[in-house]
């Protein structure tokens, strides 16, 4: 695997780079189909007012959950990429 530390600072300068803040962002995770890992990702996001959607892969194994929402910064863009990959075992981030 990629060094994580390196990854969040390439995506903090893109979204500095990109957007004006605050502003509103896309995060997308892919999660085992479990009802649990699912509800542990929406708890993260819980009182930040997102708007979030999930589909199942075609054959139901995986799941990819959306969750659009207004972000002050890229601070706390990449504060709730972490907390998601702490807490969230077996999620990929996209």
């Amino acid at each position: 695997m990629k060094d994580p530390e390196e990854f969040y600072k390439k995506l903090k300068e893109q979204l500095a780079d990109t957007s004006l803040w605050p502003a509103s962002y896309l995060y997308k995770f892919i999660v085992p189909t479990n009802t649990e890992k699912i509800e542990q990702i929406e708890s993260i996001f819980d009182n930040l007012g997102s708007v979030i959607q999930t589909k199942q892969s075609k054959n139901g194994k995986y799941t990819s959950v959306s969750i659009n929402v207004r972000m002050k910064n890229p601070d706390q863009v990449i504060t709730k990429y972490k907390e998601v990959a702490e807490k969230v075992e077996g999620v990929i981030s996209l």
